[in-house]
C-alpha cells in the first residue's frame, strides 16, 4: 500500500468532525480523501463544553473565522478555572489556575520569594493578572482584537453539540470531506489483519487505508474488533458518574463566567460552564462513595444557591469508566477521543487531547504501510505518556485535599492510590518548586506553571529553597509586572457579555 488515500472516521461528534477538518485542511490538496460516517442512531453525549487555548490554533489552522464559531456554537471565552472548596472546605477556601503564564516565569524562582515575602497573598493573585479579570468577568481581548489574537491567553466554553454540527458543516461545504449516514454492522480484515472495510447497512462496503474511530466508549474498531483493553483508573481517580443539566440564566444581561468553575463537594464536585444563552452545571462523583439521589441533592442544592431559583430539569446520568487503551494505534486503526479514553473532566483535557491525537496523525500521515507501524508505534509511546501525566495532574488536585468530610477525600489521600511518580515528585517539590525540568518531553499536556498553580493554590506544605543566582528584587520587578498589567487591563477590557453582543453583531477583525 502506498500514502493512505483513503481515511475512514467511524463516528462524528466532536472527535470525528475535529479529526476530519484537521486532515482534511492539512491533506485536501494531496488527494488524500476524507469519509466520516455517523449512525444516525447514535446522538453525541453532548458533554465536554471546555477547551484550551490550543483550540484557536486548530481552528485557525481549519480555516474557520473566529466569530462565527462563536456564534455558532454559542461559545464564550474561557481564561481558566476557579476551584472552590478543593482545599478544606472553609471560608476563603478559593484559588485560581489561569491560562497566562506567571509573569516571569523560569526566569527566577518566583515560588521561594513568594513564600518568604509575600506568602499573605493568593499565589496566582500575585504572579498572574489574569485571576483578577476572571474575578471581575472581564473578556481577554478588546472588540479592536483581531481573530484568534488574545490579550489575555484564552480557550473556550461551547455548546458540544452545535460544535459538532458547526465542524461537520465547515467539512462538508469548506473542506470536501464526503458524509455517510449509516450504521456499520460489520468489520472485515484482509490476510494480514487490518481492516479492509466496513459493513454498513445502507451503503454496504466502505473500503479505507487507514480507519479511526471515534465511536466514543463502544470504541467498536479499537476495542470490540482489535480487542484492545482498558487500563482502568478507578483505583486512582475514584469518579465515575455525572449528573448534567442546562440552566437559562435568570436574566438576559446576567454575567458570563470567564472560567470554569469546578465547586468540590463531599464524593466529587460540580462544574459550573457559563456560555451566552445557558449555563452547563453537572455534579461528577463516585459511584462508591455517593448515592445517585445524594448526589441530586447536592446538585440541586448548589443550582438553588447560585441560580435565583431556577426551574431544574431532572439531570441526564452520564456513567464512565475512568481509563486508557493499553494501545491507540493498532495495526491501520487509530482510537480519537472517548474511543482512546476518559478520566474525568477535571481541567477539560478530554477535547485538547482529541486536538493532539488529530495533529499528530496529520503531522505524521504514513508515507506507505511499512512507514505506518513505525508511526504507530511512535504514537502509542507518545499519548500513553500524555495520558499518564493526565492522571497524575488530576490526582495533584485530591492529593492535596485536607478534607475530612467524608472516605471520598481521605481515599485520595491513601497511598496506595497515588501513582509511583507522583509521589515522588511531591517528594522533591517539599524542597524546591516544580520546574520544566520536571517535564522533559516537547508537547508537554501540562507545563510546569500548572503544576505550581495547583501545588499554591492547594496551600502545599513545601519550602522553596533559595539557590545563590535568585534575585528578590527580580523577582518583586515581576511581581509588578503583574500588579500594573492588573491595573492597566480591567478598565480597558470589556465584560464578557459585552464583547460577545458586539461580536454578534459586527464579528471581529481579520488578522
Amino acid at each position: 500500500m502506498n500514502k493512505p488515500q483513503r481515511i475512514v472516521i467511524v463516528g462524528g461528534g466532536s472527535a470525528g468532525w475535529l479529526s476530519a477538518a484537521i486532515i482534511a485542511a492539512d491533506h485536501q490538496r494531496g488527494g488524500v480523501q476524507v469519509t466520516v460516517i455517523e449512525s444516525p442512531d447514535v446522538a453525541p453525549i453532548g458533554v465536554g463544553e471546555g477547551t484550551w487555548p490550543s483550540m484557536r490554533d486548530t481552528l485557525r489552522r481549519i480555516g474557520v473565522r473566529e466569530s462565527d464559531f462563536l456564534t455558532a456554537c454559542d461559545a464564550a471565552f474561557k481564561q481558566g478555572s476557579r476551584f472552590d472548596g478543593w482545599v478544606d472546605g472553609g471560608p476563603g477556601d478559593s484559588y485560581y489556575h489561569p491560562f497566562v503564564l506567571p509573569q516571569g516565569f523560569g526566569e527566577t524562582d518566583l515560588v521561594a520569594h513568594w513564600q518568604s515575602r509575600h506568602g499573605e497573598v493568593p499565589f496566582a493573585d500575585l504572579v498572574s493578572f489574569q485571576p483578577h479579570l476572571c474575578a471581575q468577568g472581564k473578556a481577554p481581548k478588546q472588540a479592536s482584537t483581531p481573530q484568534f489574537a488574545a490579550v489575555a491567553n484564552y480557550g473556550y466554553h461551547l455548546d458540544a453539540g452545535k460544535f459538532g454540527a458547526f465542524l461537520k458543516t465547515h467539512c462538508v461545504e469548506k473542506l470536501g470531506v464526503r458524509f455517510i449516514a449509516d450504521h456499520v454492522d460489520g468489520v472485515r480484515s484482509d490476510a494480514a489483519g487490518d481492516i479492509a472495510s466496513l459493513s454498513t447497512r445502507e451503503h454496504g462496503e466502505l473500503a479505507g487505508d487507514l480507519f479511526i474511530d471515534c465511536t466514543g466508549v463502544r470504541s467498536l474498531l479499537l476495542g470490540q474488533h482489535f480487542g484492545v483493553p482498558l487500563v482502568k483508573q478507578k483505583h486512582v481517580l475514584f469518579n465515575d458518574t455525572a449528573l448534567a443539566v442546562q440552566l437559562p440564566y435568570p436574566d438576559a444581561d446576567s454575567p458570563i463566567a470567564s472560567q470554569t468553575t469546578a465547586t468540590a463537594q463531599r464524593a466529587g464536585w460540580i462544574w459550573d460552564i457559563g456560555l451566552p444563552t445557558r449555563r452547563g452545571v453537572g455534579h461528577v462523583y463516585s459511584s462508591a462513595h455517593c448515592s445517585d439521589a445524594d448526589a441530586e441533592t447536592a446538585l440541586r442544592a448548589y443550582i438553588d444557591a447560585t441560580s435565583g431559583g431556577v426551574d431544574v430539569r431532572q439531570p441526564r446520568k452520564i456513567s464512565f469508566t475512568p481509563g486508557y487503551r493499553e494501545r491507540f494505534w493498532q495495526r491501520n486503526c487509530v482510537a480519537v477521543g472517548l474511543s482512546s479514553g476518559f478520566i474525568e473532566p477535571l481541567e477539560a483535557s478530554a477535547l485538547a487531547l482529541v486536538e493532539m491525537a488529530a495533529i499528530a496523525i496529520s503531522d505524521d500521515l504514513p508515507a506507505d504501510r511499512a512507514t505506518m507501524d513505525i508511526i504507530a508505534r511512535r504514537f502509542n509511546d507518545s499519548f500513553t505518556y500524555r495520558w499518564e501525566r493526565v492522571i497524575e495532574f488530576l490526582k495533584l488536585h485530591y492529593v492535596l485535599s485536607r478534607r475530612n468530610d467524608s472516605d471520598f477525600w481521605r481515599d485520595h489521600r491513601e497511598a496506595a492510590s497515588i501513582p509511583e511518580r507522583l509521589r515522588e515528585l511531591l517528594q522533591l517539590w517539599r524542597h524546591r518548586a516544580p520546574s520544566r525540568s520536571d517535564f522533559p518531553r516537547t508537547g508537554e499536556v501540562f507545563p510546569a506553571a500548572s503544576y505550581q498553580y495547583i501545588l499554591y493554590g492547594m496551600r502545599f506544605d513545601g519550602a522553596a529553597t533559595l539557590r545563590g543566582s535568585d534575585s528578590a528584587d527580580l523577582a518583586d520587578q515581576y511581581f509588578r509586572e503583574a500588579a500594573t498589567l492588573t491595573r492597566r487591563m480591567l478598565p480597558a477590557l470589556p465584560d464578557n457579555r459585552s464583547l460577545l453582543a458586539h461580536i454578534a453583531r459586527h464579528g471581529l477583525p481579520s488578522i
